[in-house]
């Protein structure tokens, strides 16, 4: 699963991934559609539990979970109708599963916006509209074709044209499809389409580097907002944690005290990336590697086995499984063998994050 950063131009987007990718080069230069083609990266989510196990089990290598961003080109108002780059920029946020929206809190009389005003309720409504116009457009498309297909008596198609009609409604009141509520079978009838509005959304607020902790007014704005909407929001400055990401150990961690931050604010913006995705971590121990899985939240015992091989998911038996907090009261697996703390579970156990786990299978 992956996640789209997107705004409008000249808002950090750029700046903010290179930082979290540790990418180098040369600047993007200050005029918008500096990215045209959707850059790529992988990104190592924090989890803190990764070096708390290996205090009790030391492995020859630690391995985290990571994250799948694109960086996607800037959307202008009117992009739904072509302006811009139009439904290039559009099909390029249609292939991923989850939205981040990075949001310009930060006045600079260098660095251009593309509205002249630093407005980012604004800047959140703009991208929203073309991404609910772009769905209308995808729905009503499909629309003529179910319609035809359910005049053939087919259940199917008319069952989708029902759940077509409800989607256009609900956007009909500028509300995007994520707050409609949909049970399991109408979603997977309008699947197929990459409805962007129904993408989960994290907002990003850049913020100025004289407002490292969040507590402007901008950012504010940003934060009521998300609220209204149940969505998550991260605040980041993208300049300082370009500067950060450059760093070694050493000096990253001296200039991270000096300006009040206990880690880089990419660490927070890349978790919660993997919560807005649905997405939790589970353990592996041993001599060999420590090792955080990503997993969709729900899935049982035998579809995480089957994360670390397909052999282990078909050969299934049971899985053994302890907390970390256990394994620091106990203080290695035999001691939390000896207590009892190892529980056993059968294919109908949901992995819950944080879980470390032993599978046994037979194939």
């Amino acid at each position: 699963m992956e996640a789209g950063i997107v705004g409008l131009p000249n808002v950090g987007k750029s700046t903010l991934f290179n930082a979290l990718t540790s990418s180098q080069g040369a600047d993007s230069a200050n005029y918008p559609f500096c990215t045209i083609e959707p850059n790529e990266g992988i990104v190592p989510v924090p989890d803190g539990r990764l070096q708390t196990i290996t205090q009790f089990i030391v492995p020859q290598k630690v391995i985290p979970a990571v994250l799948k961003l694109v960086d996607i080109a800037g959307i202008v108002q009117g992009a739904s109708e072509g302006e811009g780059l139009g439904n290039k920029f559009l099909s390029h946020i249609r292939q991923v599963d989850a939205i981040i929206q990075v949001v310009r809190c930060f006045e600079d009389e260098d660095v251009i916006h593309v509205a002249g005003k630093v407005d980012p309720l604004d800047d959140i409504e703009i991208i929203e509209s073309e991404l609910m116009l772009a769905d209308i457009q995808t729905l009503e498309n499909a629309l003529n074709k179910a319609e035809r297909t359910a005049r053939s008596g087919d259940k199917d198609a008319q069952a989708t044209v029902k759940v077509i009609h409800k989607c256009l409604e609900h956007l009909g009141t500028d509300a995007p499809l994520r707050t409609l509520n949909l049970h399991d079978g109408e979603k997977q009838y309008i699947h197929s389409y990459g409805l962007l509005t129904a993408k989960p959304v994290l907002y990003v607020a850049n913020v100025d580097q004289d407002d490292l902790q969040g507590e402007g007014p901008l950012v504010q704005q940003v934060r009521d907002y998300t609220h209204q909407v149940n969505a998550g929001v991260v605040h980041v400055c993208a300049r300082i944690e370009a500067e950060v990401a450059e760093l070694d150990e050493a000096d990253r961690t001296e200039m991270l005290d000096s300006i009040g931050l206990g880690e880089p604010s990419l660490a927070a913006l890349t978790r919660e990336a993997y919560r807005t995705l649905g997405l939790q971590s589970f353990f592996t121990a041993g001599e060999k590697e420590v090792r955080a899985w990503t997993i969709p939240v729900g899935v049982t015992g035998p579809q995480a086995a089957g994360v670390i091989h397909t052999d282990f998911e078909r050969g299934f038996i049971r899985v053994e499984v302890y907390s970390v907090d256990d394994l620091v009261e106990y203080g290695s697996e035999k001691a939390l063998r000896a207590a009892g703390k190892f529980r056993v579970e059968g294919k109908d156990y949901v992995v819950q994050d944080g879980d470390v786990c032993h599978f046994l299978f037979n194939v």
